[in-house]
């Protein structure tokens, strides 16, 4: 009887070990209460929260989980949405919400605000709009206590996947903008992830809130095994280990209900009156399949022509940035941020126009450049950025936050970039000795990261066509943010090479195919990259280097270098001092892959794909760069254009050559340099 006892109290055991993990990750993970504002009990506020809360998952229908209710009158009105993780089927999405209604309530029994999250489920109410308002409560992590061993490593394969997940969150549609996946990182680490925000923010609402949550990594939990970042309307998750439902089927959004039948019959037909109806309907039938097959082929020209016409986007009419409406702020907004536009948040200026630091009222800080009323370069300029940035959104890119266009005024809002331009360090002797090779490789592979995502990871192939150190901004923790894309060209995925007869770009910086023969392509912006990593290597810039008292092309001078084996003599002076030889061989490195991306000859320059390989691991044997090409040197503004000609082609490998008339602006050297921009 004592074994049976024993084996009774063994089992109970058995099963309460195994159980205690489910109960206890199914209690609330972060409550937080909102103590600004508290309720009456059995008050108004109080009444309406209960019928909130208690209607708010009785919509049978909804099977993307998320709900939303508000219910009373202002000053009473109560605001509640709930979201479940997107791998959550119907049923655990309810039981999950309600469980959370009754622990919530029971941790904040009287404030007018809350938020909690459970593991798979969250739930938000307030006495203020909640949405498409990303709020402002504490941010919330929590991070797995285990660190990774080789933390490079993991992140190699770590920030390609939340690369993904942010892109795919965030152009999620109006009923839920989930994602989720793994990766195998270097040295066999798997890594879970997924991303998602609530379906009321918009998707540069959703990518901005995704995006904070990828910048605190670094801050609080680099090289844990995993961390779970939670804002009120944005949460991210990763682990090294399978956390989600990779099999579940997520019900696609509910389509409109038919019509009910009618519970009337019609009499039965006669044989005739059969035949007559019969005859009736073919003809019908015939006149709507024409009219349907009219009406394809009108879209199809319809849509072709739109393509054609946003594809070759110097064309593009003003009224045609419809697919970034999103972002158009009012021009009253973006006047009281800068403070009607004052000569003290003056930032710089340039042929296009004033640049202008200012505040949004939600505290944000931006920068505003306002185009002149007379330039017509700089409206073409407005356009370019406003197509492709709206479209564009990566880490390594500066962020188009919104426009206005309100009669003749023309205002772009970006992110404002705390420490300015890359040109404002490497090219002054004292920054430049702030910058040690950890953070000129954090550039160097940042800025790498850019241009791959613009050439091939991103929806668009973008060419940037003006890559160079003052269009690199660094933001608060010195990342790179490749920036001014004025002079950017849209290819389509088929097409390898453009042509033009007007060069736009920095003298220095572009390659000779472009330079003589007018012919870009991503092999041209491999070019420009090549000469800025040698510049930061070197800490010299391109367009003023001289060797001792020879004038000497920059390029030039390390091609000889290199040949004569005296590589590391061409490293900024400062590095040596500063990080010793420990780091001389990634220096003399990074000098070879920059010899590799100014090769002449631009079929032998490698791919930013391989370029971003070549960073990330020092395993992989790099080939034997060929000779240069060298510039001659010349006293024209290196800012200047070489030539203008309003005729520009786009050449097809597979397609016939298609010539469009270009309006694009006149001169780089009116254009404001980023330099100009965030001077102080």
């Amino acid at each position: 009887m004592l074994r049976i006892t024993r084996k009774i109290m063994l089992f109970f055991i058995v099963i309460v070990i195994n159980l205690f993990p489910l109960f206890v990750s199914q209690d609330i993970i972060y409550p937080t209460c909102d103590e600004s504002a508290n309720f009456t009990i059995n008050g108004a506020y109080q009444r309406n929260l209960d019928n909130a809360l208690l209607s708010l998952t009785s919509d049978t229908s909804i099977t993307y989980g998320f709900y939303n209710r508000s219910v009373g009158e202002t000053p009473d009105r109560i605001h509640v949405i709930a979201l479940c993780r997107g791998d959550v089927d119907r049923d655990d999405c309810r039981k999950c919400i309600n469980r959370s209604i009754t622990r919530l309530r029971e941790i904040c029994p009287n404030q007018k605000g809350a938020i909690g999250w459970y593991d798979t489920c969250m739930l938000r109410y307030s006495n203020v709009t909640i949405w498409g308002n990303p709020g402002s409560m504490d941010t919330r992590f929590q991070a797995n206590p285990q660190n990774i061993s080789n933390v490079d490593q993991f992140n190699q394969g770590l920030y390609p996947l939340l690369d993904q997940l942010i892109l795919e969150a965030s152009s999620g549609g109006s009923l839920r903008k989930y994602a989720s996946n793994y990766t195998s990182g270097r040295g066999g680490t798997r890594i879970f992830g997924i991303m998602q925000c609530t379906p009321d923010l918009s998707e540069i609402q959703c990518y901005n809130c995704l995006d904070r949550t990828i910048q605190l990594i670094p801050i609080c939990c680099d090289g844990r095994r995993g961390l779970r970042v939670l804002y009120p309307s944005c949460n991210l998750r990763y682990e090294n280990y399978s956390f989600f439902n990779d099999t579940v089927v997520l019900t696609p959004p509910p389509s409109p209900q038919s019509p009910p039948p009618s519970s009337l019959q019609s009499p039965p037909l006669s044989p005739s009156h059969l035949d007559k109806t019969n005859n009736t309907s073919i003809t019908v039938i015939a006149i709507v399949a024409t009219l349907s097959l009219v009406i394809l082929v009108v879209l199809f020209i319809f849509v072709y022509i739109r393509r054609k016409r946003i594809l070759v986007y110097e064309d593009v009419d003003i009224n045609e940035i419809s697919t970034a409406e999103s972002l158009q702020y009012s021009f009253g907004i973006i006047r009281e941020a800068t403070n009607d536009f004052s000569e003290s948040n003056k930032l710089g200026q340039g042929g296009f126009g004033l640049v202008y630091k200012g505040k949004l009222q939600n505290g944000k800080e931006i920068a505003v450049k306002r185009l002149s009323k007379d330039s017509r370069q700089g409206e073409q300029e407005f356009k370019n950025e406003v197509l492709l940035l709206a479209r564009l959104q990566h880490r390594n890119l500066v962020r188009l936050l919104g426009f206005s266009i309100e009669e003749s005024e023309r205002l772009l809002m970006y992110e404002f970039v705390q420490n300015g331009s890359l040109d404002q360090f490497i090219f002054n002797p004292v920054k430049r000795a702030t910058l040690g090779w950890e953070k000129r490789y954090k550039i160097i592979q940042g800025v790498a990261r850019g241009l791959l995502y613009l050439h091939e990871d991103s929806r668009l192939k973008i060419i940037h066509r003006d890559m160079k150190a003052s269009n690199v901004l660094l933001d608060a923790q010195m990342n790179p943010k490749i920036a001014d894309f004025g002079m950017a060209r849209l290819f389509t995925c088929e097409e390898t090479q453009g042509s033009t007869s007007r060069i736009v770009g920095t003298y220095g910086y572009m390659a000779p195919e472009y330079v003589m023969h007018g012919q870009f392509s991503v092999k041209s912006d491999v070019f420009s990259f090549g000469v800025l990593v040698l510049e930061i290597v070197m800490g010299q810039k391109n367009s003023s280097f001289q060797n001792e008292m020879v004038t000497e092309d920059l390029l030039s001078h390390a091609w000889k270098s290199w040949k004569a084996e005296t590589t590391s003599s061409l490293i900024d002076p400062t590095l040596i001092m500063k990080d010793g030889p420990i780091s001389l061989r990634d220096m003399v490195r990074c000098i070879h892959i920059g010899l590799l991306c100014v090769q002449e000859d631009a079929t032998e320059r490698p791919t930013m794909a391989s370029v971003v390989l070549m960073l990330s691991s020092l395993s992989i044997t790099l080939t034997l760069p060929s000779e240069p090409a060298f510039f001659m040197h010349t006293s024209m503004n290196p800012e200047k254009p070489l030539f203008e000609d309003p005729t520009s082609s786009t050449n097809n490998s597979s397609c016939s050559k298609n010539k469009s008339k270009s309006k694009s602006s006149g001169s780089i050297a009116r254009d404001i340099s980023l330099y100009d921009i965030y001077s102080r």
